[in-house]
């Protein structure tokens, strides 16, 4: 399994930045997969969820905010970002659950994370 970030960058408050997530060495239509982000000095919380029929969910601080989206036919995984907040700053994760199945959940538990990509939002 790989998952390979991009698309971070800094920005203005206000502003919108598109993640990507590239995955290889599986078939991505087969698991759920999901954004987490880790600010310094907290825990690493997860951010958006999509299940493997398109089912999403997403934490309350980024609702009507954020969308997450997939590509299959791609392997590639997005995370649309707007209206971003100095609190959104933060390393973003990729994340593909360890099982396969549908799962479009906020579960912290269960996942392979990529490296991450960096998300600077300034006031």
């Amino acid at each position: 399994v790989q998952l390979v970030e991009s698309g971070g960058g800094s920005v203005q408050a206000g502003g919108s930045l598109r993640l990507s997530c590239l995955a290889s060495g599986y078939s991505a239509n087969l698991y759920s997969m999901a954004w987490f982000r880790q600010a310094p000095g907290k825990r690493r919380d997860i951010v958006a969820a999509i299940g493997t029929k398109g089912g999403t969910a997403y934490a309350g601080s980024v609702k009507g905010r954020f969308t997450i989206s997939r590509d299959n036919s791609k392997n590639t995984l997005y995370l649309q970002m707007n209206s971003l907040k100095p609190e959104d700053t933060a390393m973003y994760y990729c994340a593909r659950r360890t099982s396969s199945g549908d799962y479009p959940f906020l579960g912290l538990l269960g996942y392979y994370w990529g490296q991450g990509t960096q998300v600077t939002v300034s006031s």
